[in-house]
């Protein structure tokens, strides 16, 4: 049980440390148009409205700004670890690998799938894990109905030693899962915070749908299309939450995970509306990769 505990605590610090790192984006309102706009942006905008808005604010220096195609890692001033080590480089990516596609929302969609793919051992591993736990599942079922919920001490011990032979036997290691989300995290977190600091993003165009624009906003001035984005990342999230969900021992537990991963979906539908499509866009290509990836493995697996 000291190996499950200290696991607890490491995952703990890992989360903490990626909300403490993560930096933020500031953000001011044009009064002519409405219209938000991030201030601490990493290189100049192009388009006419955005230079006036941007223009007529105090606190935005576009002097000492470089134009988005010739933004390096070293541009501009030190901003701490995380701007520096994660969203300038990534930034840097995403304009590069834009520039040779010539569209920066295949650009994101790249960027995406390929850091999946670079994840991809761990992915194979949380699979293997909960191909090892279905058939562990029999086993940690019997051992539930022997023991049920014990109040006593030396039961729950004699219990957790059970289980913990149970996991040697098959090769499951509980939280060896969690690596690919916490992986993925700060990742998540760096494309949020690269894309809306990079105006000439936010000012393209993919297919029908402006990169800057956020799904509320279109569809509050009738643009009811936008609705696909939402969608889209609601459907791939669901599908993608189900692949991954280990499975459970008793009922309880199905249920819960049951409602975690209806919850999650609800969550993430609702938040899409007020990201960007940029944003929506990355979220979506990566988890119907996933989708796709975890379908391939499995096939391979049998």
């Amino acid at each position: 049980m000291k190996k499950t505990n200290n696991s607890k605590k490491v995952l703990l610090i890992l989360m903490m440390s990626v909300m403490l790192l993560t930096g933020c984006t500031k953000s001011f309102k044009d009064e002519k148009t409405n219209k938000v706009y991030t201030e601490n942006i990493l290189c100049k905008p192009t388009d006419s409205k955005s230079l006036q808005a941007y223009e007529a604010n105090e606190n935005v220096n576009l002097k000492d700004l470089p134009e988005c195609k010739k933004f390096k890692v070293t541009s501009g001033k030190y901003e701490g670890l995380w701007t520096n080590i994660f969203v300038k480089p990534l930034a840097w990516v995403i304009i590069k690998v834009g520039i040779l596609v010539k569209n920066y929302g295949l650009s994101i969609i790249i960027l995406g799938i390929l850091l999946r793919l670079l994840v991809l051992p761990l992915t194979k591993q949380t699979l293997d894990m909960s191909e090892n736990m279905k058939k562990a599942n029999p086993e940690l079922q019997r051992l539930e109905k022997k023991y049920g919920n014990p109040q006593d001490q030396e039961t729950m011990l004699k219990k957790n030693q059970e289980m913990l032979m149970i996991y040697k036997k098959y090769n499951i290691k509980p939280f060896s899962g969690c690596l690919v989300s916490l992986i993925q995290l700060p990742l998540f977190f760096a494309f949020l915070e690269a894309i809306q600091r990079i105006p000439a993003i936010l000012e393209e165009k993919i297919l029908w749908f402006d990169l800057g624009t956020t799904p509320l906003a279109a569809i509050s001035s009738g643009k009811y299309y936008y609705l696909v984005i939402v969608i889209l990342i609601s459907v791939a999230t669901y599908f993608s939450f189900k692949n991954t969900s280990a499975p459970s021992v008793n009922e309880d537990q199905i249920k819960q995970t049951q409602m975690m991963t209806k919850m999650m979906c609800i969550f993430i539908t609702i938040m899409s509306f007020s990201l960007n499509v940029g944003i929506g866009l990355y979220w979506f290509s990566t988890s119907a990769f996933a989708i796709l990836q975890n379908y391939i493995l499995k096939k391979l697996r049998k």
